[in-house]
């Protein structure tokens, strides 16, 4: 695409996010994210998150807890658990790297617990709760939301580092529509998106293909 091709496609992504996010606002409580942002309070006095905080990240995620992994993250002392988790912590918080940078530096940092080896969803809460303002969640309707809009996110190693480097480029790309959004903003409303596709996403990624030689 050329510059008018790929500013024009970045406007349609944004008609679809920008909306996204205003009925995310609007249909979940505005309580639903005290148990994160508890969390995270934590993570900052403590600078790691323990066994309870990644329970309750657990929940907050509404993800299935009644496997293997789980078993085998309690049965690690928790001062193991923090220190892995404290490694995860300052990579994401340090400033010296780019913010794709520092989420794979996070991410590999945190793959060394039970259950955190593939997948993202949760690994991801976690580096966000350590730097909620710079890091973001991504899980599957998120990836929807992406795959809808026409955008690339494959599962490779090293995803997370490329989303948040995607979710860079998307705020960069904005036109000013996103002024004063995180990256976890973006979050929510490809989160949305993904949750209540209704084929504009599917039409963004169409006209976005038919553009795109090969």
């Amino acid at each position: 695409m050329d510059r008018e091709e790929s500013s024009a496609f970045c406007h349609a992504v944004w008609d679809v996010l920008v909306p996204a996010r205003a009925a995310y606002l609007a249909a979940v409580s505005p309580h639903y994210d005290e148990v994160f942002w508890d969390v995270a309070q934590h993570v900052e006095r403590a600078g790691s998150l323990g066994k309870r905080d990644i329970a309750a990240l657990v929940v907050w995620k509404r993800l299935s807890a009644p496997t293997r992994w789980v078993t085998a993250l309690m049965s690690l002392p928790d001062s193991q658990v923090r220190a892995v988790t404290g490694q995860a912590v300052a990579s994401v918080q340090d400033l010296t790297l780019s913010r794709g940078e520092a989420a794979q530096a996070g991410r590999s940092a945190i793959s060394e617990l039970p259950g955190f080896v593939r997948g993202d969803a949760l690994a991801s809460a976690i580096l966000t709760s350590a730097a909620p303002t710079r890091m973001a969640v991504y899980d599957q309707r998120v990836q929807r939301a992406i795959d809808l809009l026409g955008l690339t996110l494959t599962d490779r190693p090293g995803r997370y580092g490329r989303y948040m480097d995607l979710l860079d480029t998307l705020l960069k790309h904005s036109g000013g529509r996103a002024d004063g959004w995180t990256p976890r903003d973006v979050d929510t409303a490809l989160y949305w998106a993904g949750k209540n596709p209704e084929g504009r996403g599917s039409q963004i990624a169409e006209d976005h293909s038919e553009r795109t030689p090969g």
